[in-house]
């Protein structure tokens, strides 16, 4: 209800202003969208594309080094001789 009030008041204000045309008018509204759209991506504390991108790439490199890590532990370890 609050989101909606506040997309209301910025039409009203966008009105009262003259912004009649329609192409004013739409791009306004992507304006008002795209702020709203940054303000919701910051809260969620989101990571950009760039990022997750680096993460991922050091994610599957530490993944590589552990199963690096696991062969060569299962190769270096042999059964106990029973006597």
């Amino acid at each position: 209800m609050k989101n909606s009030k506040f997309i209301i008041d910025k039409f009203a204000k966008l009105l009262e202003q003259g912004l009649i045309t329609s192409k004013d008018l739409s791009s306004e509204i992507l304006n008002i969208f795209k702020s709203k759209r940054d303000e919701f991506v910051f809260k969620m504390k989101l990571t950009s594309k760039d990022e997750f991108d680096i993460l991922s790439k050091r994610v599957e490199n530490l993944e590589n080094k552990i199963s690096k890590l696991e062969t060569k532990k299962k190769k270096k370890t042999r059964p106990a001789k029973k006597s």
